[in-house]
């Protein structure tokens, strides 16, 4: 309300923040409630789905078709979008993963949920070419993950990057840090991919990290394979997070709406840097994609200034 003061937007915020919390339950209590494992169907873009995949996934339509702020929604988990009945629906549209990482769930690793809102442009019954716009057009983007603690962080369009921290006491959300960028000057020397697809990887990614390991002073792996845990550590250590193209997969395997668009908001309103690399014959900002399906993949590469230009320097010899 004070970063925007607009009531509806706020009503939409707080009814992702319940099914942030929600979520947030049903990962605490997936053992003791028997929702470990896999739901026995594959989602829209062709993963296998988990339980929880499923239970989060309902819990954020239900959430978000009722607040009445929202007129499209566009989930991982769905094939088609949903329009909301026009005479529930409100100016929004968001496209959400409800339970990203949810490979690593069954053993206790963090995971999360990612959202990107859109502020709708039709008027009457919404369509889904009120979703289907660049990265430039979101108003906010966020994620909250399920880890140690709960901890949700929101952008708004030039308004910084704040984090909250759930307290389970209260059932809330504590605004923790205000105006959250990387550390100057890049920060630690992390580089964070999945290195098993290396031999399938373009000439610039293989050296790029080749170059990374190089030296006296040598870059430290991380990666947990939860796109929201291993962007959020970039982000607060500095570093680069790389999900690149490759032979098997040549449009990349993270999806543009509901992944590299949030992440890549939140990434550059922190001071980084969110490219795409050589993707489609040119290099290019990853905000800049223009999107023509719902569940449209990309490259991505984000991180601090200092080690996206040493990837983008490669691709440019």
């Amino acid at each position: 309300m004070l970063t925007s003061k607009d009531q509806e937007l706020a009503i939409l915020l707080s009814a992702l923040s319940l099914a942030c919390k929600a979520t947030a339950r049903a990962c605490n209590k997936a053992g003791i409630a028997l929702l470990f494992g896999l739901a026995g169907e594959t989602n829209a873009t062709g993963d296998d789905q988990k339980k929880l995949d499923v239970l989060s996934n309902d819990i954020f339509i239900n959430t978000l078709t009722n607040c009445g702020a929202c007129a499209v929604l566009v989930s991982e988990e769905n094939e088609d979008p949903i329009i909301v009945e026009p005479s529930t629906a409100g100016r929004f549209c968001v496209a959400f993963d409800p339970l990203d990482g949810s490979s690593n769930i069954d053993c206790n690793v963090s995971t999360g949920t990612i959202f990107g809102i859109y502020e709708r442009k039709t008027v009457g019954v919404a369509a889904v070419s009120d979703i289907l716009r660049t990265g430039n057009d979101l108003i906010v983007a966020g994620y909250c993950m399920y880890g140690a603690a709960t901890e949700l962080v929101i952008t708004f369009k030039n308004q910084g990057v704040h984090r909250f921290t759930l307290d389970p006491s209260l059932g809330e959300f504590i605004h923790t840090h205000a105006n959250v960028t990387f550390p100057e000057g890049g920060g630690k020397k992390i580089y964070s991919c999945n290195e098993g697809n290396s031999s399938n990887w373009d000439a610039a990614i293989k050296a790029s990290v080749e170059e990374f390991k190089a030296g006296k002073s040598p870059y430290a792996a991380r990666y947990v394979g939860s796109m929201v845990s291993d962007v959020h550590r970039t982000i607060l250590y500095g570093g680069i997070y790389l999900y690149p193209a490759d032979a098997k997969s040549k449009d990349g395997k993270l999806r543009v709406l509901y992944e590299g668009f949030p992440m890549a908001m939140i990434v550059e309103q922190a001071g980084g840097v969110a490219s795409c690399g050589l993707f489609k014959g040119k290099i290019q900002r990853l905000m800049d994609l223009v999107p023509t399906s719902i569940h449209e993949k990309c490259p991505v590469i984000l991180g601090s200034q200092r080690d996206v230009d040493l990837v983008l320097g490669k691709y440019k010899s």
